[in-house]
């Protein structure tokens, strides 16, 4: 890291995922008066609605949408539809 740049509070922080419970530990400045002792090491802690570890999007668990077919199902509606107007 470059000399001078970083703020002072810069530190080990916990980020614990209260829809999981998962805690992982990163740097960063954020300020919170919780802390939480993890491997004989006390740090502070941030409570987190979602993660990486609980985000559909991420797990794997997203349902995808098939707008294609409601796209294709629209358009021969549509269609038939605008033959009768002309």
């Amino acid at each position: 890291m470059k000399s001078g740049i970083h703020p002072e509070s810069y530190r080990p922080v916990a980020f614990r995922d209260m829809s999981n419970g998962e805690t992982f530990i990163t740097r960063s400045t954020v300020s919170t008066k919780e802390t939480v002792e993890i491997d004989g090491e006390t740090y502070p802690l941030v409570k987190l609605e979602i993660s990486s570890s609980s985000h559909p999007f991420y797990t794997g668990k997203q349902k995808l949408v098939d707008s294609a077919g409601r796209v294709d199902k629209f358009m021969n509606r549509y269609a038939k539809h605008m033959e009768k107007r002309k």
